[in-house]
């Protein structure tokens, strides 16, 4: 059994004079979000051991966030081009080349990409993932490559304005 942990990045500053899109930081609250959202996954004793983000500015920060949480580093953390604006095929190809020594994996992206992903694989749906929403499942299988046609269940979604 795996699990899969689809996160939206933190809330990103659209006044930073950021020369692009990709180059957008956190703002304060995306500051705040990112290792509160991580610490809520650690106290339901969810033990992310491999994390793979966007390398856009504010999805690398929130990934970084989370990973610190866990007492990791930036180093821990694998960056793929192809989750930055990432349809849901770009998903389920990375998804298939994970080790399949993570059991537990955090993905960090974008939207409308990571809902509308994240509405494809079981009968729980949103309309839009908040920043730095949270969306688990459970997927019944050994290896990563069959993720695709795996059965999942959805465990929970989660996002900072949920107390």
């Amino acid at each position: 059994m795996k699990h899969l942990i689809l996160v939206r990045h933190a809330k990103s500053s659209w006044e930073s004079g950021a020369a692009s899109d990709f180059e957008r930081p956190l703002n304060d609250r995306g500051k705040r979000d990112a290792p509160m959202m991580a610490q809520r996954l650690r106290d339901k004793k969810i033990n992310i051991d491999t994390f793979i983000s966007s390398p856009a500015k504010r999805a690398k920060k929130t990934a970084i966030a989370f990973a610190e949480v866990y007492k990791k580093g930036k180093d821990d953390i694998i960056f793929k081009e192809a989750l930055y604006g990432a349809l849901p095929e770009s998903f389920y190809e990375i998804i298939s080349e994970i080790d399949d020594k993570s059991e537990i994996v955090a993905i960090f992206s974008h939207n409308p990409g990571i809902t509308d992903f994240a509405n494809e694989l079981t009968k729980a749906t949103i309309d839009d993932l908040p920043t730095c929403g949270i969306f688990a499942l459970s997927v019944k299988a050994d290896k990563w490559s069959d993720f695709r046609n795996a059965e999942k269940e959805f465990l929970f979604a989660d996002y900072p304005k949920l107390v």
